[in-house]
């Protein structure tokens, strides 16, 4: 492990209220302890740093960045930083429309003709704040190819899935739902309008003006890099095992960086050196949607918390890659976590090790007390069952477990009764409505408009139903064709040689399991196709094969 405490001298900068501390040995045995379990020499780690208004306060490194040889993880180690990347995708958007060559409000047609009509128009703001409706390629290529992670993947790839979408996620401006898709979209953007790729447009207008030497979007997985770390996922056995990406689409990820060179960059948002004060300010203005819902995602870059406690950043995940970097711009202080650990969470072991620093930081809201005396085993009863969300044709089943009541089948999260008919989990609140439906109100930051889950009954089909699905389904938006089979109580789903998963029954003619699919009927009542969706990608149609 090596550690590198920087001894700064106070300086105060207009509007920000210098409220973090200096830094001395305390603090830095508080960070050792936040990443006490990535210390070990034979296991994956993270890298670690902070600045307090630009000058770099702490930096240090945990763990193994390549388990093989042995070799340590420093605060100079390169990590893939998965979607941290987003946000200089953006930027080079940005530089783009300042010049004139870009209109954030153009229909992307005007730059990707080759895309479809998909009867809505998506402009290139839809892209970068995840509101274009445009299916998500991870999401696409996954249930194309059954698996992915074995197989190279070309931006090539991601234009081909994308381009052969009949339809959307939803109406563009109407919801927000994060999409790959749109910056790999925007990267291509790029690279045709300024005449060169996004990795040396990048090179040469970002990162080399702000000195980030050990900078740059990968856009071949099989390039060498030094000091490059490897990376790891659990096996179920718990051994260690690699786990690295395979991509050569750049744009929503593959940005390779160090947590030195991230801290150049959160400064440049106090002060530019690319780019200026307005589009800094537009990459950090959460887009509204229609409905009047603010996101709390600008253009690559998330906002979240209140007064004290405001946090501009964003995360990463790829593979066994897990990343964050953010600034507190009410205390001068921004934090970079890169990791090479699955099992990692850099937005929480960032967040941890800004505490340290900025003691004032307020803290989450606790739950409301629980009422008293608890609602029956009856009264829960009552409200128990399927609710169905008519937006995403997703199921919840909410069950009584003992004297609770919990989210899921067989075993979940206890929502905690606070009031008749009122309950709380996490930051939201659901309340069963009279009608039998169930009303979700998120209490978090940014507020939200309440979702309602319409309470549904529970599909339990014979065993002549279920063999009315079986089958082969092809869908020509993936290019793929699925084998549906019968098994005991449940369905099977497989495409290609890839081993099948399994789908139990939920409400009628719909089955959840790695994906949920609803089987399709014709006027004559006889199963014709299916449509399956993801948390990223909704109803994606197959039609049933003779």
């Amino acid at each position: 492990m090596k550690i590198t405490l920087v001894a700064t001298a106070s300086l105060v900068i207009s509007s920000v209220a210098l409220t973090a501390q200096q830094p001395n040995d305390s603090s830095r045995a508080r960070i050792d302890r936040v990443f006490a379990q990535y210390s070990a020499k034979d296991g994956p780690g993270c890298s670690a740093a902070t600045s307090l208004n630009g000058k770099t306060i702490f930096e240090a490194g945990y763990g193994s960045a390549n388990i093989e040889s042995d070799v340590p993880i420093t605060p100079a180690s390169i990590f893939h930083a998965a979607s941290v990347s987003k946000q200089f995708t953006a930027a080079a958007v940005m530089m783009l429309v300042k010049e004139g060559k870009l209109s954030l409000d153009a229909d992307i047609h005007t730059y990707l003709p080759e895309l479809p009509n998909y009867g809505q128009r998506i402009t290139l703001k839809h892209l970068l704040n995840h509101t274009s409706g445009i299916r998500d390629q991870w999401d696409l290529l996954g249930l194309a190819r059954g698996r992915f992670e074995e197989n190279r993947i070309t931006e090539a790839d991601v234009l081909d899935i994308v381009s052969r979408q009949k339809s959307l996620n939803f109406v563009p401006g109407t919801e927000y739902l994060y999409s790959n898709s749109g910056y790999t979209l925007a990267a291509i953007v790029v690279g045709r309008t300024a005449g060169k790729s996004l990795r040396q447009f990048a090179d040469e207008r970002i990162f080399q003006p702000l000195g980030m030497t050990r900078t740059h979007f990968h856009d071949d997985y099989t390039m060498i890099v030094k000091g490059r770390t490897s990376a790891y996922a659990r096996r179920p056995d718990g051994q260690w095992r690699v786990s690295i990406p395979n991509f050569d689409t750049y744009g929503a990820t593959s940005l390779f960086t160090t947590v030195g060179d991230l801290l150049k960059w959160q400064e440049n948002f106090v002060h530019p050196t690319v780019g200026d004060e307005a589009m800094l300010s537009a990459m950090q203005t959460s887009a509204v949607l229609a409905n009047g819902d603010t996101t709390g995602y600008g253009l690559g870059i998330a906002t979240q918390g209140d007064k004290g406690g405001v946090l501009v950043g964003h995360s990463g995940a790829d593979a066994g890659y897990r990343a964050y970097t953010g600034r507190y711009p009410e205390h001068g202080l921004a934090v970079a976590v890169l990791c090479n650990a699955s099992t990692s969470d850099p937005a929480s072991l960032a967040a941890r090790m800004a505490e340290v620093f900025i003691p004032t930081l307020p803290k989450p809201a606790s739950a409301p007390v629980a009422m008293t005396p608890k609602p029956t085993a009856e009264e829960l009863g009552k409200v128990a069952g399927l609710y169905l969300n008519p937006t995403t044709g997703n199921s919840t089943f909410i069950t009584v477990r003992g004297s609770d009541l919990i989210v899921g089948r067989t075993n979940g999260p206890t929502l905690v009764p606070i009031a008749a008919r009122k309950f709380w989990l996490g930051n939201s609140e659901w309340t069963f409505e009279p009608n039998g439906n169930v009303v979700q109100r998120f209490l978090g930051r940014p507020p939200r408009a309440p979702v309602t889950l319409v309470k549904s009954e529970i599909a339990k089909p014979t065993s002549a139903q279920l063999a009315a699905y079986v089958g082969r389904y092809m869908s020509d938006e993936i290019g793929a064709t699925y084998t549906v089979a019968v098994k005991d109580s449940t369905l099977s789903f497989r495409t290609g040689i890839n081993e099948p998963w399994i789908a139990q029954p939920t409400y009628a003619d719909a089955f959840a399991g790695q994906s949920v699919v609803q089987f399709t009927r014709n006027a004559s009542g006889r199963v014709d196709g299916l449509l399956m969706s993801t948390g990223r990608v909704r109803r994606i149609q197959f039609r049933k094969l003779p």
